[in-house]
């Protein structure tokens, strides 16, 4: 065998479906995974347990992979400096995902380089939040942990300085980010790869929309987007993999403001849940093409298939059977694709999601979302 093994820390869906990408191209994958049980785990027939946040567990993963890459931002970013003295290819490098990996350092590169983010500093404590507060237009105030936060965790809106909550960030150890909180019209998100030798594609910018502090619906592309702005928010996102050297994908998750402008709420270097919708609804997959990039093989159409594709997320509840939904969800809609992690279902975890798509959007829209509630438990016809 002469096909290369790809190494991917984390055994999450992300890698799961990454993994179900490299299968038609003959890709081999080892996976650096926490549990057996983890959703990768299932699936992947190399893997290794171990805890990603030892040094020698790493070295010893990466014996035998020609190329790292991951599934979370969470490796320590020394560590992975260490695996490249080793002579070990890591995608995306550390000099890329700490962008991603600490809210400051992103915030600040960001700005150096004249991208639009909203008003934000580093603060020390209660009062420098207030502090900041009064520089601007005064609370409410969103406070962020700058490493660990993800899915509305780590995340604080803080309404005044009297706020019981504004304490609870600083409780964790690290740096806290304050930032003004931004009146938009809705979230956007823009996704693109890069490969090693500066090839990138971007796909259409899509709305996501955000319940609860998770992504629960994405509608690709974003409905009724002004051409000229979709084209900004491709041309920033494009703009920041070159920048910030990313390999692989990233995804720019954005505000769409009030008064016409787009500002960048977070990144990631990894798929991302607003690009699941590729899966089924672009000529190539974010995951077929992040496997692409870190093999530094020419990259994939990311171009839709039809005028409108729909993902839903299904997140568990207190019905657990989802299986012997699918008898009703597949023969209401033949088109449905239904994606689903392996994952026990607690209430709130994201345990699949569900493609749709055709040429109405309110049909689009509507198949996805019963589909992904009758899956939930919370309809029943």
């Amino acid at each position: 065998m002469t096909f290369p093994v790809v190494g991917m820390i984390g055994g999450g869906q992300l890698a799961r479906m990454t993994h179900e990408a490299g299968i038609p191209l003959g890709i081999r994958f080892k996976l650096l995974s926490d549990t057996p049980q983890d959703s990768a785990a299932q699936v992947v027939n190399e893997v290794v347990i171990g805890d990603y946040r030892d040094l020698e567990t790493l070295r010893a993963f990466a014996r035998g992979c020609d190329v790292i890459t991951f599934d979370h931002e969470h490796v320590p970013t020394e560590h992975l400096r260490a695996l490249e003295a080793d002579g070990i290819a890591v995608r995306p490098g550390p000099d890329a995902l700490v962008h991603a990996q600490d809210k400051g350092v992103m915030r600040a590169r960001l700005t150096e380089i004249g991208v639009a983010c909203p008003r934000h500093r580093i603060v020390a404590d209660p009062a420098d939040v207030a502090a900041f507060a009064a520089e601007g237009d005064g609370f409410p105030v969103v406070l962020k942990t700058v490493r660990g936060g993800y899915d509305g965790k780590g995340v604080w809106v803080i309404k005044s300085a009297d706020d019981p909550a504004v304490t609870e960030p600083f409780k964790a150890g690290v740096e806290v980010l304050a930032e003004e909180k931004v009146d938009f019209v809705r979230e956007l998100a823009a996704n693109v790869v890069r490969s090693p030798h500066g090839q990138a594609v971007a796909y259409p910018v899509v709305e996501s929309r955000q319940v609860a502090g998770v992504c629960d619906t994405v509608i690709a592309p974003a409905p009724d987007l002004d051409a000229d702005l979709a084209l900004q928010a491709e041309r920033m996102a494009l703009t920041i993999a070159k920048e910030l050297g990313v390999v692989g994908h990233l995804a720019v998750e954005l505000f769409q403001t009030r008064d016409g402008r787009i500002l960048v709420n977070e990144l990631a270097m990894r798929p991302h849940n607003s690009g699941h919708w590729s899966m089924d609804g672009a000529v190539t997959s974010q995951f077929a093409n992040h496997v692409r990039a870190v093999l530094d093989l020419p990259l994939g159409d990311p171009r839709p298939r039809q005028p409108w594709t729909v993902m839903v997320n299904v997140l568990g509840g207190d019905y657990p059977d989802m299986y012997s939904a699918y008898l009703h969800c597949m023969a209401r809609d033949p088109q449905l694709k239904i994606h689903m992690y392996g994952k026990d279902v607690k209430p709130g975890r994201k345990v699949g999601h569900v493609n749709t798509y055709g040429d109405d959007l309110d049909d689009v829209l509507e198949r996805a979302t019963h589909a992904a509630h009758y899956l939930r438990g919370t309809i029943t016809e």
